[in-house]
Protein backbone atom coordinates (compact mmCIF):
# COMPACT_ATOMS: atom_id res chain seq x y z
CA UNK A 1 0.00 0.00 0.00
CA UNK A 2 1.26 3.22 -1.22
CA UNK A 3 2.61 5.64 1.56
CA UNK A 4 0.59 8.97 2.13
CA UNK A 5 1.84 12.46 4.18
CA UNK A 6 0.34 14.43 6.58
CA UNK A 7 1.22 17.70 7.50
CA UNK A 8 -0.53 20.14 9.94
CA UNK A 9 -0.24 23.34 9.07
CA UNK A 10 -3.42 25.04 11.18
CA UNK A 11 -1.03 26.92 13.72
CA UNK A 12 -2.00 30.62 14.08
CA UNK A 13 2.28 31.50 14.73
CA UNK A 14 1.99 33.67 17.06
CA UNK A 15 5.71 33.73 17.75
CA UNK A 16 6.06 35.04 14.58
CA UNK A 17 4.19 38.06 14.76
CA UNK A 18 3.13 40.68 12.92
CA UNK A 19 4.73 38.54 9.70
CA UNK A 20 1.57 36.07 10.70
CA UNK A 21 -0.98 38.65 10.92
CA UNK A 22 -1.36 38.51 7.07
CA UNK A 23 0.82 35.48 5.79
CA UNK A 24 0.23 31.71 7.65
CA UNK A 25 3.35 30.26 9.28
CA UNK A 26 3.65 27.53 6.82
CA UNK A 27 4.24 30.23 3.54
CA UNK A 28 6.81 32.52 5.18
CA UNK A 29 10.07 32.14 3.09
CA UNK A 30 13.26 30.78 4.60
CA UNK A 31 16.33 29.82 2.29
CA UNK A 32 14.17 31.34 -1.10
CA UNK A 33 10.67 29.47 -0.76
CA UNK A 34 8.00 28.79 1.42
CA UNK A 35 8.57 26.50 4.63
CA UNK A 36 5.57 24.12 3.06
CA UNK A 37 7.65 24.05 0.19
CA UNK A 38 10.91 22.38 1.49
CA UNK A 39 8.95 19.94 2.65
CA UNK A 40 6.35 19.40 -0.16
CA UNK A 41 9.40 19.26 -2.31
CA UNK A 42 11.02 16.15 -0.76
CA UNK A 43 7.72 14.05 -1.24
CA UNK A 44 7.99 12.86 -4.75
CA UNK A 45 11.54 11.25 -4.20
CA UNK A 46 9.93 9.54 -1.77
CA UNK A 47 7.12 8.38 -3.93
CA UNK A 48 4.62 9.78 -2.22
CA UNK A 49 1.85 11.76 -4.28
CA UNK A 50 -0.77 11.55 -1.97
CA UNK A 51 -0.83 14.21 0.92
CA UNK A 52 -3.87 15.30 3.73
CA UNK A 53 -3.07 18.25 4.87
CA UNK A 54 -4.67 19.78 8.50
CA UNK A 55 -5.39 23.74 7.82
CA UNK A 56 -7.08 25.79 10.03
CA UNK A 57 -5.42 29.98 10.32
CA UNK A 58 -5.68 31.24 6.03
CA UNK A 59 -5.68 27.89 4.76
CA UNK A 60 -7.51 29.41 1.89
CA UNK A 61 -4.08 30.94 1.15
CA UNK A 62 -2.18 27.78 1.66
CA UNK A 63 -4.70 25.86 -0.50
CA UNK A 64 -4.00 28.66 -3.50
CA UNK A 65 -0.21 28.14 -3.16
CA UNK A 66 -0.71 24.76 -3.45
CA UNK A 67 -2.79 24.53 -6.16
CA UNK A 68 -0.57 26.90 -8.16
CA UNK A 69 2.49 25.36 -7.50
CA UNK A 70 2.36 21.16 -7.21
CA UNK A 71 0.56 18.64 -9.04
CA UNK A 72 0.19 16.48 -5.94
CA UNK A 73 -3.38 14.97 -4.43
CA UNK A 74 -3.60 17.14 -2.05
CA UNK A 75 -6.62 16.32 0.77
CA UNK A 76 -7.57 19.18 3.39
CA UNK A 77 -9.08 19.06 6.55
CA UNK A 78 -10.06 21.32 8.89
CA UNK A 79 -9.02 21.80 12.82
CA UNK A 80 -11.19 24.46 13.72
CA UNK A 81 -10.43 24.46 16.83
CA UNK A 82 -6.61 23.71 17.96
CA UNK A 83 -6.78 20.97 19.90
CA UNK A 84 -2.99 19.19 19.93
CA UNK A 85 -1.43 17.35 17.01
CA UNK A 86 -2.77 14.49 18.35
CA UNK A 87 -5.86 15.54 17.43
CA UNK A 88 -4.87 17.02 14.08
CA UNK A 89 -3.51 13.65 13.09
CA UNK A 90 -7.40 12.22 14.32
CA UNK A 91 -8.91 14.26 11.35
CA UNK A 92 -7.16 12.52 8.82
CA UNK A 93 -8.08 9.28 9.77
CA UNK A 94 -11.06 8.67 7.15
CA UNK A 95 -8.46 9.98 4.12
CA UNK A 96 -5.48 7.60 5.68
CA UNK A 97 -7.64 4.26 6.33
CA UNK A 98 -4.87 1.94 6.08
CA UNK A 99 -2.33 3.41 4.51
CA UNK A 100 1.12 3.93 6.05
CA UNK A 101 1.99 7.77 6.29
CA UNK A 102 4.56 10.08 6.87
CA UNK A 103 3.49 12.70 9.36
CA UNK A 104 5.21 16.09 9.08
CA UNK A 105 5.43 19.02 11.14
CA UNK A 106 4.43 22.24 8.54
CA UNK A 107 6.26 24.78 10.35
CA UNK A 108 9.88 23.04 10.66
CA UNK A 109 12.37 22.24 8.05
CA UNK A 110 13.68 18.87 8.00
CA UNK A 111 17.00 17.19 6.30
CA UNK A 112 16.75 13.47 6.79
CA UNK A 113 17.09 10.44 4.46
CA UNK A 114 13.35 9.14 4.38
CA UNK A 115 13.99 6.66 2.02
CA UNK A 116 15.55 4.37 4.73
CA UNK A 117 12.34 4.55 6.65
CA UNK A 118 9.52 5.27 4.15
CA UNK A 119 8.02 2.69 2.29
CA UNK A 120 9.09 0.18 5.68
CA UNK A 121 7.14 -2.25 7.49
CA UNK A 122 8.09 -0.65 10.93
CA UNK A 123 7.57 2.61 12.51
CA UNK A 124 9.94 5.14 12.57
CA UNK A 125 10.21 8.92 15.19
CA UNK A 126 12.18 10.99 13.71
CA UNK A 127 15.34 11.64 16.06
CA UNK A 128 18.61 14.23 16.22
CA UNK A 129 21.43 14.18 19.67
CA UNK A 130 21.08 17.45 21.56
CA UNK A 131 23.14 18.76 24.26
CA UNK A 132 19.83 20.05 26.47
CA UNK A 133 17.61 17.15 26.24
CA UNK A 134 15.70 18.48 29.12
CA UNK A 135 14.11 20.87 27.45
CA UNK A 136 12.43 18.21 24.46
CA UNK A 137 10.98 15.27 24.38
CA UNK A 138 13.07 12.13 24.41
CA UNK A 139 13.27 8.53 23.07
CA UNK A 140 14.42 6.46 25.62
CA UNK A 141 15.76 2.78 23.71
CA UNK A 142 16.22 -0.80 25.16
CA UNK A 143 18.01 -3.52 22.44
CA UNK A 144 17.95 -0.79 19.24
CA UNK A 145 13.63 -0.01 19.92
CA UNK A 146 12.24 2.24 20.91
CA UNK A 147 11.29 1.43 24.70
CA UNK A 148 9.53 4.55 26.40
CA UNK A 149 8.91 8.37 25.21
CA UNK A 150 9.35 10.66 27.77
CA UNK A 151 8.60 14.95 27.39
CA UNK A 152 10.98 17.36 29.22
CA UNK A 153 12.64 14.99 31.82
CA UNK A 154 14.62 15.95 34.87
CA UNK A 155 16.67 13.41 34.24
CA UNK A 156 17.12 12.63 30.48
CA UNK A 157 17.29 8.87 29.65
CA UNK A 158 18.64 9.87 26.34
CA UNK A 159 20.12 12.71 24.18
CA UNK A 160 17.71 11.77 21.72
CA UNK A 161 15.17 14.78 21.01
CA UNK A 162 11.64 13.86 19.47
CA UNK A 163 12.10 16.28 16.07
CA UNK A 164 8.20 16.55 14.83
CA UNK A 165 8.89 13.66 11.75
CA UNK A 166 7.02 10.58 11.58
CA UNK A 167 6.75 7.56 9.61
CA UNK A 168 3.58 4.88 10.83
CA UNK A 169 3.33 2.18 9.26
CA UNK A 170 0.46 0.70 11.90
CA UNK A 171 -1.78 3.15 10.84
CA UNK A 172 -4.97 1.95 12.32
CA UNK A 173 -3.20 0.94 15.52
CA UNK A 174 -2.44 4.82 15.98
CA UNK A 175 -5.82 5.90 15.54
CA UNK A 176 -7.24 3.49 17.99
CA UNK A 177 -4.71 4.70 20.55
CA UNK A 178 -5.46 8.72 19.52
CA UNK A 179 -9.44 7.78 20.22
CA UNK A 180 -8.55 6.19 23.20
CA UNK A 181 -6.50 9.27 24.84
CA UNK A 182 -9.23 11.67 23.55
CA UNK A 183 -12.26 9.37 24.61
CA UNK A 184 -9.85 9.18 28.07
CA UNK A 185 -9.25 13.21 27.85
CA UNK A 186 -4.82 12.37 28.33
CA UNK A 187 -3.80 15.53 27.87
CA UNK A 188 -0.11 17.00 27.72
CA UNK A 189 0.22 21.13 28.26
CA UNK A 190 -3.89 21.05 27.70
CA UNK A 191 -3.88 19.31 24.23
CA UNK A 192 -4.18 15.68 22.96
CA UNK A 193 -0.52 15.17 22.08
CA UNK A 194 0.46 12.66 19.31
CA UNK A 195 3.44 11.70 21.62
CA UNK A 196 0.65 10.32 24.24
CA UNK A 197 -0.98 8.17 21.03
CA UNK A 198 2.79 6.78 20.25
CA UNK A 199 3.35 5.47 24.00
CA UNK A 200 0.01 3.98 23.93
CA UNK A 201 0.99 1.98 20.83
CA UNK A 202 4.23 0.77 22.53
CA UNK A 203 2.24 -0.38 25.53
CA UNK A 204 0.15 -2.33 23.18
CA UNK A 205 3.33 -3.86 21.41
CA UNK A 206 4.42 -2.13 18.63
CA UNK A 207 7.45 -1.92 17.46
CA UNK A 208 9.73 1.28 16.99
CA UNK A 209 12.48 2.76 15.84
CA UNK A 210 14.30 5.66 15.47
CA UNK A 211 15.99 7.66 12.51
CA UNK A 212 18.39 10.07 12.10
CA UNK A 213 17.50 13.97 11.10
CA UNK A 214 20.56 15.25 10.19
CA UNK A 215 18.97 19.13 9.66
CA UNK A 216 16.25 20.22 12.11
CA UNK A 217 15.22 23.81 11.76
CA UNK A 218 12.66 25.62 13.73
CA UNK A 219 11.10 28.27 12.02
CA UNK A 220 8.97 29.42 15.43
CA UNK A 221 10.53 32.95 16.21
CA UNK A 222 12.05 35.38 14.21
CA UNK A 223 15.61 34.55 15.49
CA UNK A 224 14.80 30.85 14.58
CA UNK A 225 13.51 31.76 11.11
CA UNK A 226 16.91 33.95 10.61
CA UNK A 227 18.57 30.83 11.98
CA UNK A 228 17.28 28.09 9.79
CA UNK A 229 17.75 30.93 7.10
CA UNK A 230 21.62 31.07 7.53
CA UNK A 231 21.72 27.29 8.12
CA UNK A 232 19.98 26.04 4.65
CA UNK A 233 21.38 28.87 2.43
CA UNK A 234 25.31 27.50 3.68
CA UNK A 235 24.03 23.75 2.24
CA UNK A 236 25.08 25.49 -1.13
CA UNK A 237 23.11 28.47 -2.95
CA UNK A 238 25.50 30.16 -5.38
CA UNK A 239 25.66 34.27 -5.70
CA UNK A 240 24.19 35.10 -9.10
CA UNK A 241 25.65 38.09 -10.74
CA UNK A 242 23.71 41.43 -10.83
CA UNK A 243 25.12 44.42 -13.19
CA UNK A 244 25.49 47.41 -10.65
CA UNK A 245 25.62 45.61 -7.41
CA UNK A 246 28.07 43.72 -5.36
CA UNK A 247 25.98 39.74 -4.05
CA UNK A 248 28.00 37.76 -1.27
CA UNK A 249 26.96 34.28 -1.44
CA UNK A 250 25.17 32.73 0.22
CA UNK A 251 21.82 34.23 -1.28
CA UNK A 252 18.96 33.46 -2.82
CA UNK A 253 17.24 36.06 -5.23
CA UNK A 254 13.77 35.18 -6.83
CA UNK A 255 14.37 36.00 -10.54
CA UNK A 256 11.35 38.13 -10.33
CA UNK A 257 13.30 40.43 -7.59
CA UNK A 258 14.89 43.77 -8.45
CA UNK A 259 18.09 44.36 -7.05
CA UNK A 260 19.39 47.92 -8.01
CA UNK A 261 22.86 49.66 -6.69
CA UNK A 262 23.45 47.09 -3.95
CA UNK A 263 25.55 45.03 -1.55
CA UNK A 264 23.59 42.26 -0.98
CA UNK A 265 24.60 39.09 1.01
CA UNK A 266 25.72 36.91 2.92
CA UNK A 267 22.58 35.01 4.06
CA UNK A 268 20.10 36.92 2.99
CA UNK A 269 16.74 35.59 1.09
CA UNK A 270 14.81 37.99 -1.67
CA UNK A 271 11.09 37.09 -2.51
CA UNK A 272 9.48 36.98 -5.73
CA UNK A 273 8.30 40.82 -7.05
CA UNK A 274 10.21 42.09 -3.95
CA UNK A 275 12.17 45.50 -5.23
CA UNK A 276 16.09 46.23 -3.03
CA UNK A 277 17.80 49.40 -3.76
CA UNK A 278 20.68 51.59 -2.63
CA UNK A 279 20.66 49.57 0.49
CA UNK A 280 23.51 47.15 1.70
CA UNK A 281 21.58 43.96 3.20
CA UNK A 282 22.57 40.95 5.15
CA UNK A 283 21.12 38.34 7.06
CA UNK A 284 17.59 38.99 5.76
CA UNK A 285 14.82 37.98 4.76
CA UNK A 286 12.61 39.85 2.25
CA UNK A 287 9.35 38.44 1.64
CA UNK A 288 7.10 38.95 -1.33
CA UNK A 289 6.35 42.22 -2.74
CA UNK A 290 8.35 44.05 -0.36
CA UNK A 291 10.60 47.45 -1.12
CA UNK A 292 13.49 48.45 0.64
CA UNK A 293 14.93 51.50 -0.11
CA UNK A 294 18.23 53.37 0.90
CA UNK A 295 19.09 51.72 4.36
CA UNK A 296 21.68 49.31 5.80
CA UNK A 297 19.92 46.68 7.33
CA UNK A 298 20.77 43.69 9.26
CA UNK A 299 19.12 41.13 11.04
CA UNK A 300 15.75 41.40 10.27
CA UNK A 301 12.76 39.89 8.30
CA UNK A 302 10.54 42.04 6.07
CA UNK A 303 6.98 41.52 5.16
CA UNK A 304 4.64 40.59 2.22
CA UNK A 305 4.01 44.44 0.65
CA UNK A 306 5.72 46.30 3.30
CA UNK A 307 7.76 49.06 2.45
CA UNK A 308 11.28 50.08 4.15
CA UNK A 309 12.72 52.83 3.29
CA UNK A 310 15.70 54.92 5.04
CA UNK A 311 17.60 58.33 4.25
CA UNK A 312 21.29 58.60 3.78
CA UNK A 313 22.99 61.53 5.78
CA UNK A 314 25.95 63.82 4.70
CA UNK A 315 27.84 65.32 7.12
CA UNK A 316 31.61 67.54 7.27
CA UNK A 317 32.96 65.89 10.38
CA UNK A 318 36.50 67.59 11.57
CA UNK A 319 39.59 65.93 13.35
CA UNK A 320 39.10 64.61 16.65
CA UNK A 321 35.10 65.01 16.60
CA UNK A 322 32.81 62.08 17.65
CA UNK A 323 29.05 62.12 15.50
CA UNK A 324 26.25 60.05 16.19
CA UNK A 325 24.09 59.38 13.62
CA UNK A 326 20.05 58.11 14.65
Amino acid sequence: MKTKAIIPVAGVGTRLRPHTHTVPKALMNVAGKPILAHILDQLPELGIRDVVMVVGYMGGRIKDYVKKNYKLKVTYVEQRERRGLGHAVHLTAPHIKNSPVLVVLGDTIFKADFSKVVGGKKTYIGVKEVSDPEHFGVVQIAGGRVKRLVEKPEIAPSNLAIVGVYYISETELLFQCIREIMRKRIKTKGEYQLTDALQLMLNRGAEMRTFPVRGWYDCGKTDTLLSANRDLLDLGSPAPKIPGSVVVAPVAIDRTARVENCVIGPHVSIAAGASVSNSVVRNCIINDNASVQDILLDASVVGENAVVRAGFKKVNVGDSSEVQLT
